[in-house]
């Protein structure tokens, strides 16, 4: 008889989870996933998928606009903010079932509730205890708000996708991706948008490029930026939430959004009974193999607070699936790997940003090209497209590729393949671009604006 009930146990069913669960599963291991909330996590029930429904929803409205530059004629229009959260609804409980028969097609036994570790090998949950010879922590993290007075009243990411009518003016808190996506949402929505920073630019950690090109574009489509201030209080007056800010001025809104950062989501599962180490902000500290302290108790994901990114995750669970049940010890890699933001206009990103890069080679080439997209040619709409390289001037490679504009995920997926594969700017030069497309600026791009 087995010495426990399973080989691993997973808590928390997100992508992470889900992945290293079946894909454990299929090497033969018995795993069992605990989930107290939605199957698939935050990405499919409050990020990613959701979120990417409603950035395509607040499209529209500039689509609309567009169309008259091409002949057509557009009447009149409306927007029912209830319909596109219900057809929203409709699409995440389809893919919560998914999961479920993902799950169950693999063999992964779902326990339903709040687990709790209790030992290294044991978890409890629902008033029973499950003993595994391997945990897996994969509970992701969690909307982080400010301690501030009236804090009861603002909204997080969570709420959003759940709010039962578009506020007329909303105030978004924040300067990470989660919050510049949000505040292109309303504002496209036809909500009044303000989008607060502390920092003199938001967005920190990506190419400074990138940053001030958005910040130029959300400006021109209506976003109302302010820089170099936080909120201080909130107070409630019957409907309207009126913000004081630290420069002394004061904001009505219908809705208040803090998007100020996501925090390992680790309170209540007993970690600190059973020795787990934790560092500075709460993360689960994991070593390359994603080892914790405990050695049968194991982490991936955004609890780890590594790179806090859906893919990532994925990735982190299929090492990690492979390393405990295939007999093939797997490191997750970190380098180069691409990510986007759906901004309005979107930013596409890979590799290293320029400032890193000259700290990293000293001598430096940049290749940029700012345009007026084709599209836009007839539409009239005042919006530019950036794209950027970054090469290494001893090696020629290209280290780092950057861009802000229509489909800037799109092309940035394809791009990151040649920089995995430390594609040289030669190899960029020597490639054939595909016109008339933005995407052939990357390989047309022949005189660099800077070097040193």
């Amino acid at each position: 008889m087995p010495q426990y009930d399973f080989d691993l146990l997973t808590i928390g069913a997100g992508s992470g989870g889900v992945r290293a669960s079946r894909m454990s599963a299929s090497y033969g291991a018995r795993v069992a996933v605990a989930e107290e909330r939605y199957l698939g996590g935050t990405c499919v029930n409050v990020g990613c998928i959701p979120k990417k429904l409603l950035v395509y929803a607040s499209h529209f409205a500039e689509d609309f606009e567009d169309a008259a530059g091409f002949g057509w004629s557009v009447g009149a229009r409306s927007f029912d903010w209830a319909r596109l959260i219900e057809n929203k609804d409709r699409e995440i409980a389809r893919l919560n079932t998914v999961y479920a028969r993902v799950l169950d097609d693999a063999g992964v036994k779902r326990l339903e509730g709040h687990a709790r570790v209790v030992d290294p090998h044991t978890i409890e949950l629902a008033g029973r205890t499950y003993t595994a010879a391997n945990l897996l922590l994969a509970t992701g993290g969690w909307p982080a708000l400010p301690e501030i007075p009236g804090i009861e009243h603002a909204i997080t990411s969570n709420e959003a996708f759940h709010l039962k009518e578009l506020p007329r003016r909303v105030v978004v808190a924040g300067g990470g991706y989660i919050a510049v996506e949000f505040a292109g949402i309303f504002n496209g929505l036809g909500s009044r948008t303000t989008q607060l920073h502390r920092g003199e630019l938001f967005l920190r950690g990506f190419d400074d490029d990138l940053r001030r090109t958005l910040a130029d574009e959300m400006r021109k489509k209506g976003v109302e930026l302010r820089f170099g201030v936080r909120m201080e209080r909130i107070d409630k007056h019957g409907d309207v939430l009126r913000a004081r800010l630290t420069d002394g001025s004061e904001l009505e809104a219908d809705q208040i959004l803090f998007a100020i950062g996501r925090a390992p989501n680790v309170a209540g599962i007993g970690l600190e009974e059973a020795g787990v180490a934790l560092d500075s902000v709460g993360a689960v500290v994991v070593d390359a193999y994603s080892r914790t302290n405990v050695p049968s108790i194991w982490a991936i994901g955004d609890v780890t607070n590594r790179l806090n990114l859906t893919p990532v995750a994925i990735h982190e669970a299929m090492a990690l699936s492979a390393t405990l049940f295939a007999n093939r010890p797997t490191v997750p890699g970190y380098d180069d790997v691409p990510t986007a933001v759906f901004s309005q206009p979107a930013i596409g990103t890979v590799g290293l940003t320029e400032s890193v890069a000259r700290e990293r080679f000293g001598a430096i080439d940049v290749y940029r090209a700012s345009f007026k997209p084709l599209r836009h040619t007839l539409s009239g709409r005042d919006e530019k497209t950036l794209m950027k390289l970054v090469v290494d001037r001893a090696s020629q490679r290209v280290v780092g590729a950057h861009m802000v504009g229509p489909d800037a995920g799109e092309i940035i997926q394809g791009i990151a393949i040649a920089v995995k594969m430390r594609a040289t700017k030669a190899q960029f030069d020597a490639t054939v671009g595909i016109h008339p497309t933005s995407a052939e600026e990357f390989v047309t791009m022949r005189t660099p604006v800077t070097s040193s």
